[in-house]
Order: structure tokens, then C-alpha cells, then sequence
């Protein structure tokens, strides 16, 4: 049975964390905020330093990428889930549930009290999978993009169950 772990990106590993990222954004372009052409386009200064001010989480499946997820802290009570994705072939192995527990920790770590996100309007499957964590929709909604008129809707949940 393949194995899952989740595990940090550090800076020193920006050229593994540019070809998850390239391929979520080759793989589901609709549900980021980005696009591939604007991120290939990046240099590695820029990659180094997302890694460096973001807390990046990979998961691997039998030592190979299968998704990747980062926690922005964005004020003294809330984080912010950014990114998140999974490979095609990993999804409905538990590597999204690992990736999600480990953002949860990392921002209840840090003393935050709440974990927050914003989903792509039709991106259903995520949506229904953080139902099933405990978000809920804020009633906030804003462009994907600027100049796009899709939405996306803010969910949050606390970052501990008790």
C-alpha cells in the first residue's frame, strides 16, 4: 500500500516546490489565483523567497510529490490555507487529509485560533472536502482574478476541534 507523508519545503528546495506548483496550476488553473504563465515566468529569487515568508507543506506518496499546500500568517488570531492542491492520482488517499492536519498544526503552533480560505465558485470536490473538515462559508465572495468576474467564497474553521 502506498505510503503518504507530509512533510516542510525550505527555501533550498524551491526547484521542487516550482514543479508542484507549475503542475497545479497546469493541472486546475480555474481554482488558483495565479496562472502557470505568470509563475513559470518566475525567477529564483522569487521562488526562494515565497518559501521563505510562506510555511510550505508537500506531500509525497512513495517519495514522489503528490500535493502541496501553504499557511500564510496572516494576523495574531487567523492563518490563512493557501494553495492547496493534490495530484489527480493521489486524490482520495488521505494526502489531502494529511496536508489539512498539517496546515492546522502549524497555525495552532503559532497561536492562531481560526484557519481560513478562499474557494473557486464550481470547484465543488474541494468545497465538499472542507465541509467535511468543519469550514463553513463566511458570506465573503471576491474575483478569482482581477478582471475575471468568477468568484470565490471564504470558508474558516478553528484550528483545533475542542
Amino acid at each position: 500500500m502506498p505510503q503518504t507523508t507530509v512533510r516542510p519545503l525550505h527555501p533550498d528546495e524551491w526547484r521542487l516546490y516550482r514543479s508542484v506548483r507549475l503542475a497545479a496550476l497546469a493541472d486546475a488553473p480555474e481554482a488558483f489565483g495565479s496562472t502557470w504563465a505568470a509563475e513559470h515566468a518566475f525567477t529564483e529569487r522569487k521562488w526562494r523567497e515565497r518559501l521563505a515568508r510562506r510555511n510550505t507543506f508537500l506531500a509525497e506518496r512513495d517519495d514522489a510529490p503528490c500535493g502541496l499546500t501553504s499557511v500564510l500568517l496572516t494576523d495574531p488570531r487567523a492563518a490563512e490555507l493557501v494553495s492547496f492542491w493534490v495530484a489527480p492520482t493521489a486524490r482520495g488517499s488521505g494526502a489531502a487529509d494529511l496536508l489539512l492536519d498539517a496546515a492546522l498544526g502549524h497555525a495552532a503552533a503559532h497561536a492562531r485560533t481560526e484557519l481560513r480560505l478562499w474557494v473557486a465558485a464550481g470547484n465543488d470536490r474541494a468545497e465538499r472536502f472542507y465541509r467535511r473538515r468543519g469550514f463553513t462559508r463566511t458570506g465573503e465572495s471576491q474575483p478569482v482574478r482581477p478582471d475575471e468576474p468568477r468568484l470565490e467564497y471564504a470558508m474558516t474553521r478553528p484550528t483545533t476541534d475542542g
